[in-house]
């Protein structure tokens, strides 16, 4: 008999859902699953934002990819395709079947705060690995960067102060979000581990902060006052945590 007190991880519990769990592994999975309420609430709702993003996403996997998107294009086009390009290869593997990662709690169809996590961390994931390049205005212009962002976005953008995490601003960029502009924020720790803070204004009212995780990029994501915040960075949950709070209170005393 299987002893549901054998430990399962976040990723087995993330290939459970995607059915790429290795047979051996199902019964200790569904045991523990049997004797751990929240872990079982939690597949039910990744499963329930599975069978949504199927809904919305699967015919999309079926077209063509358009002649824009293709290799040799994108080596003529300007970086801006190149994001649309990452984003469409990430759409395609949600709706493929990867989705455990993505969100908790599903709706008919995703929300347009998750489909801005979604945003964030495929921006995440493409800068980060820059290195001549990673933004558009360096750290050294804080207050220039916080008012031109402002300005462009549309509400009050700040770069709060991390040194306490041991991070430092490289500096940001402008982005498009789900429904309009969004702010982009990177930090570095002296080992070279980074973070991107993305910010966009969208119709989400206030949700408390969450985590999800794809590949090795993890996400803590959060809304208050219709304005989305996503903390990308290692997949480490309680790293991203320390610092996600960080982020939390300083914006928190910005906007009191």
């Amino acid at each position: 008999m299987t002893d549901p007190k054998i430990s399962i991880t976040e990723d087995e519990l993330h290939a459970y859902v995607d059915n790429e769990l290795p047979a051996e592994r199902r019964g200790d999975v569904e045991a523990w699953l049997a004797a751990h309420p929240d872990d079982a609430e939690r597949v039910r709702s990744w499963r329930e934002m599975a069978e949504a993003l199927h809904a919305r996403y699967d015919s999309v996997a079926d077209e063509a990819v358009p002649k824009r998107l293709e290799i040799e294009q994108l080596v003529r086009q300007p970086r801006g395709w190149i994001y649309s390009a990452v984003a469409a290869t990430l759409v395609a593997f949600i709706a493929g079947g990867g989705v455990g990662w993505l969100a908790h709690g599903a709706a008919a169809s995703p929300s347009v705060f998750q489909v801005l996590t979604l945003d964030a961390l495929v921006a995440h994931r493409l800068y980060v690995v820059e290195v001549r390049h990673p933004v558009e205005v360096p750290g050294s212009e804080r207050t220039h960067l916080q008012q031109w962002l402002t300005k462009r976005c549309g509400w009050d953008v700040r770069a709060p102060e991390l040194d306490a995490t041991g991070l430092k601003l490289v500096g940001g960029r402008l982005l498009p979000g789900p429904t309009g502009p969004a702010s982009f924020l990177m930090y570095e720790s002296a080992s070279g581990e980074r973070f991107t803070l993305y910010t966009s204004k969208a119709k989400i009212g206030t949700a408390q902060m969450r985590y999800t995780a794809a590949e090795n990029s993890g996400a803590m994501y959060w809304s208050e006052d219709g304005v989305g915040y996503v903390l990308s960075g290692p997949i480490d949950k309680d790293r991203l945590n320390q610092v996600a709070r960080q982020v939390y209170d300083q914006t928190e005393k910005t906007r009191s």
